[in-house]
């Protein structure tokens, strides 16, 4: 029999399908050195008697309490790093208005190490309690602390996707906070890219650089064309904005002519590895493209109530092939949290199907067929963004890696209300989704590795 570097039994959650949820009751998780799972075994396989009498007792056997469960670590597929310290702030203003007097005079001192060491550290440690163990992160235009979160990933054991923003356009960027000029943007993504490809190296659960214009509105032609022939010249990632807003996606239209999905491909920003955050209007031929290229949508629930001027259609974009996963948007979400963007997108979906005009009669309110259930958003949240980044996470499977978050539901401060030992357990799941607070995530696991713990 081989040797496991760590052996669990417990009740694991997993997806099995975008609606579908698998309960492994009881199961054996036999996890390899390189913290991948290796092999799954069922109370009723011949070996799993076997193999409870081999590891029982040693130090690498893990057996959960009564009232613990095992989730898949969550995806966030959109964080702004820098605007962790402004979160629950100013969320009362339009975007363009609070990008100007807020975001951006404040990402402009990200150029102090020692500032952004700070925020940052703080920053990962926080995702990683609230059970997020991979996340996709935009930086600031300033390379070397766009280098340091990624150091900072690398060493807290998070799963890390970093970009240093692009922001070259004299006309739309403040002059206090932006690139040089094109060319140095370009260049430093170049070093940015190579010297996180050079630190990857020695990283067990990976880090990735990402090539990320911030949007269309902040980035000139050249730039963008330059930021696309990067992406191909790396098989790099790719992030941005699309069509966020009514104020970002008329920009667009004004100066190009086509909806963003359509400019950004022109600028061969539109791949397999793009994961485009927002995109609350995109048109049918724009999901249409973002299906054929393989890009992504970062569903971000909260931050979209308030600042995309509508609701995402996430049932239909699902119906197209588009692949979705959850975001925070730190800061234009205010919680750092996919517990609470997973029930504000089913929310929001409700809010979308039934309408909100009371004014309107009931029959012309609302978008029919757009409502998600919970196991839906709870895919976003793990085997959705796992799928949107091509990686082998999001999923407690087999040549999977091990990223789990275990949930106790019997912690004497924050006890769900489970009073039924035999409580059917597609019920105990629904109720961890919708009632679980940070304690109740006592353990965090990335790549085989515990990297949090209550």
């Amino acid at each position: 029999m081989s040797k496991y570097k760590l052996l669990f039994r417990g009740t694991a959650f997993s997806s099995k399908s975008s609606k579908e949820i698998e309960i492994l009751k009881d199961h054996l998780f036999c996890i390899h050195d390189d913290g991948k799972i290796e092999k799954i075994v069922a109370p009723e396989d011949p070996n799993y008697q076997v193999l409870l009498d081999a590891y029982q007792g040693k130090d690498n056997f893990y057996s959960l309490a009564e009232g613990q469960y095992i989730l898949p670590g969550f995806i966030d597929l959109h964080v702004h790093a820098p605007q962790w310290t402004q979160s629950g702030t100013a969320l009362d203003i339009p975007l363009y208005d609070w990008l100007n007097t807020y975001t951006f005079p404040l990402e402009s001192k990200f150029s102090d190490l020692d500032f952004a060491y700070e925020v940052y550290n703080d920053l990962v440690r926080t995702l990683l309690a609230n059970g997020t163990t991979t996340a996709l992160y935009f930086a600031t235009i300033h390379k070397e602390s766009s280098l340091l979160l990624a150091r900072i990933c690398a060493e807290r054991g998070q799963r890390g996707l970093v970009g240093k923003v692009v922001m070259d356009d004299p006309e739309q960027n403040p002059e206090n906070y932006r690139d040089a000029d094109t060319k140095a943007a370009l260049a430093d993504t170049e070093e940015f890219i190579l010297a996180v490809k050079a630190l990857s190296k020695t990283v067990k659960q990976g880090v990735f650089p990402v090539v990320t214009p911030r949007f269309i509105p902040s980035c000139t032609d050249e730039a963008l064309q330059g930021l696309g022939e990067l992406a191909e010249k790396y098989d790099a990632y790719v992030q941005s904005h699309c069509s966020e807003s009514d104020w970002a996606h008329g920009y667009v239209r004004d100066r190009f002519r086509k909806n963003d999905a359509y400019a950004l491909h022109d600028f061969g920003l539109l791949r397999d590895k793009s994961v485009m955050a927002h995109c609350n209007f995109l048109s049918d031929d724009d999901a249409d493209l973002f299906a054929e290229t393989g890009t992504a949508v970062a569903h971000c629930p909260i931050s979209n109530a308030y600042f995309a001027n509508s609701v995402i259609p996430v049932a239909h974009l699902h119906e197209k092939g588009v692949e979705i996963g959850l975001g925070t948007d730190i800061s234009g979400g205010f919680s750092p949290s996919l517990f609470d963007n997973i029930r504000q997108a089913v929310m929001s979906s409700r809010m979308l199907e039934d309408g909100v005009n009371p004014a309107l009669p009931a029959e012309d309110r609302g978008v029919p067929g757009s409502r998600i259930t919970v196991n839906e958003a709870f895919y976003l949240a793990t085997a959705g963004g796992g799928e949107s980044l091509s990686l082998p996470v999001g999923r407690i499977q087999e040549n999977y890696a091990w990223d789990v978050q275990i949930i106790d539901t019997k912690l004497p401060t924050a006890k769900l209300p489970i009073f039924d030992p035999n409580e059917d357990l597609n019920d105990v799941f629904q109720k961890m989704l919708y009632l679980t607070r940070p304690e109740n995530i006592r353990e965090v696991w990335v790549q085989g590795e515990k990297v949090h713990s209550r």
